[in-house]
């Protein structure tokens, strides 16, 4: 069984929400709900998240697109490269998640218990 996690975390790289997907599920399902109702001023992501759907709404709300561009791509995106080099810090906390036994493993029975610990890997992870 494998199981994604979509993750949003703040300017400091804490984590603020996230959601567990299928892993068979693509990367844009998830977006919707997890920045919904919360205020920011720009979404960094990678190229799974480059979508006419989720820049459309990143639009909608005013907030600055800071999405690595999918190649294929009809009309490029401006990229801001200096605030892009702050995505890091997601991929810091992923790096900090995974060094929990039980998550990197995935060795908890059912979504609750594993969004729990997830809960709890993170609250450790802040406290450091």
């Amino acid at each position: 069984m494998t199981t994604k996690i979509l993750a949003l975390t703040d300017a400091l790289g804490n984590l603020v929400r996230f959601r567990l997907m299928p892993g068979h599920r693509f990367d844009t399902v998830g977006v919707a709900p997890l920045i919904d109702g919360i205020k920011f001023g720009a979404l960094l992501a990678d190229k799974a998240f480059d979508s006419n759907d989720i820049v459309a709404d990143l639009n909608e709300r005013g907030a600055k697109i800071v999405i690595s561009q999918h190649p294929r791509r009809a009309r490029p995106i401006p990229l801001d490269a200096e605030m892009y080099k702050w995505r890091h810090l997601i991929e810091n906390f992923f790096c900090k998640l995974k060094e929990f036994k039980r998550i990197a493993m995935r060795a908890c029975k059912t979504d609750r218990s594993f969004e729990a610990m997830i809960h709890l890997a993170a609250a450790v992870i802040n406290s450091r």
